[in-house]
């Protein structure tokens, strides 16, 4: 999705070449795996970071375009809303003192990207949902320029005919109607990507797919939308509902939502592409002069345009990937489920938790999948969205158990199993599980450190929910900047 793409208006002659050239791109990926055509010795990570851009006040700041402008480096980049950046981190090993490196090098760019956004009168918020976000920011003048998001917009609104209805139950309600896509920039995330050969992604997918809940509920930190504590992470439900092009008839009926945890465990990443293809219409049918199964015939290595274009507009919470750098196609699984920050410091632990826990189910002897269903993972993923911290999950041989006491006793072993496996230093290792370690003990993510200083703030009627959510948002964008793990953050 990162694709440029021109102001054009679908026929449906565009709409039949594509979907004949989405068939001849997964014809020749089978041929390609069927050929072992992949890079498979570099096992790689990268990660990317969305945030907020806001004002002096802590109220969304519209200045993406002369934000970027300021910071001037090519590793930041626009997103769907004016007051959303998103900061793309170069790939590489994990071994060694690579995830050090990695939290030195995001630091010292947010550090320097915010310094330089401060010229244009605006700041950078690493946060899942902003807190003082209104209904009157997400509209359609919101939106960045790029044609891209304004054709993703129309052709989600032509697929479901009417305005989308978010409706969300948590301590709070929220009912609300909207005409646009923009509430999807609500939702501020981090992507952790890796890179994996052929034969192991379908057990890394599996992998990814099961730990989701435990990320989201260790993570949370997306408890208000428009002014409401909804869910600990909102930004789940969000999503999906923000983006569903069904109707309520066709939701009904049972069609799936383009934000889609899946339906069953997979043996191979061809698997999740055919499933686009078979039950996602094109949203943005646009096609290249590339024939792929000509280039693959004269030994070249096809782009698969089509197919990685139609990928992008289907929101797994963890993406199959196929990308061709160097001239050599590789594969990854984006795993989408996290929220940004609350700090660098948080993030790495989040990224360094999910990279050890997924490589140490993905080789288990007896993997996670043959012991528990896809549906009840799914399961597992609202639940933890639902209640964050305080989530009560399942996991196979175990059953219902607290989040904080599973990651104790069972998690925070395996993921420091899988670093060790990843070549991971161990004391930086020790460091990172340690924040996750510590946050469960403490039982505080960013969601409950935004939920109870919000409510102390209001307390005996000291301030409004609108003045409590801006000095909360201050004060939380001044522990972003000191890189202070959450669970040490003061409340009151």
């Amino acid at each position: 999705m990162g694709r440029e793409v021109p102001p054009i208006t679908v026929s449906q002659q565009d709409r039949r070449r594509y979907r004949k050239k989405m068939h001849s791109c997964l014809d020749v990926l089978a041929q390609m795996l069927r050929e072992y055509r992949f890079d498979t010795g570099h096992e790689q990570m990268g990660l990317e970071i969305e945030f907020n851009l806001v004002d002096d006040t802590g109220a969304p700041s519209m200045k993406s375009t002369e934000a970027l402008k300021a910071i001037d480096d090519p590793g930041w980049a626009s997103e769907l809303g004016q007051f959303n950046l998103e900061i793309n981190v170069p790939p590489g090993p994990l071994s060694g003192d690579a995830l050090a490196q990695l939290e030195k090098h995001i630091q010292e760019s947010v550090n320097r990207a915010d310094h330089r956004a401060r010229r244009v009168g605006c700041r950078m918020a690493m946060i899942g949902i902003l807190p003082t976000l209104g209904e009157i920011h997400v509209r359609e003048e919101s939106m960045s320029a790029h044609p891209r998001y304004w054709l993703l917009n129309e052709q989600i609104f032509a697929a479901r005919g009417e305005e989308a209805r978010i409706q969300i139950e948590g301590p709070e309600h929220l009912l609300t109607h909207v005409d646009n896509i923009m509430p999807e920039a609500a939702c501020t995330s981090v992507q952790c990507h890796l890179q994996v050969s052929p034969d192991a992604f379908g057990s890394y997918w599996n992998a990814a797919q099961a730990v989701a809940v435990v990320q989201v509920a260790l993570a949370a930190n997306s408890p208000f939308l428009f002014g409401r504590e909804l869910w600990r992470e909102t930004r789940i439900t969000l999503f999906q509902q923000a983006t569903d092009t069904r109707p309520v008839e066709l939701q009904a009926q049972g069609v799936r939502p383009r934000v889609w945890f899946g339906e069953r465990w997979i043996t191979s990443v061809f698997d999740l592409f055919e499933e686009n293809i078979r039950y996602f219409p094109a949203l943005l049918p646009l096609c290249e002069e590339e024939d792929p199964v000509v280039q693959l015939e004269q030994g070249g290595i096809p782009e698969l345009a089509e197919l990685t274009l139609h990928n992008g507009t289907v929101y797994r919470w963890n993406r199959p990937v196929y990308a061709v750098v160097d001239g050599q196609p590789h594969l990854r699984v984006e795993n989408r489920v996290l929220p940004a920050g609350p700090t660098v410091a948080d993030v790495i632990a989040n990224a360094a938790f999910y990279y050890g826990l997924v490589r140490a189910l993905a080789e288990a002897e007896r993997p996670i999948w043959t012991r528990m269903s896809f549906a009840a993972a799914g399961d597992n993923l609202l639940e933890g969205a639902r209640h964050g911290i305080d989530a009560n999950l399942y996991w196979p041989g175990i059953g219902v158990v607290p989040a904080t006491e599973l990651t104790l006793r069972i998690l925070l072993p395996l993921a420091r199993d899988g670093l060790r496996r990843w070549g991971v230093d161990a004391a930086y290792a020790e460091r990172t599980l340690g924040i996750i370690e510590q946050r469960c003990l403490a039982g505080r993510t960013g969601a409950t450190w935004q939920a109870e200083t919000v409510h102390a703030l209001e307390r005996g009627g000291r301030l409004s929910r609108a003045a409590a959510l801006r000095q909360m948002t201050e004060r939380y964008i001044e522990h972003m900047h000191r890189n202070e793990p959450v669970h040490t953050w003061p409340v009151g």
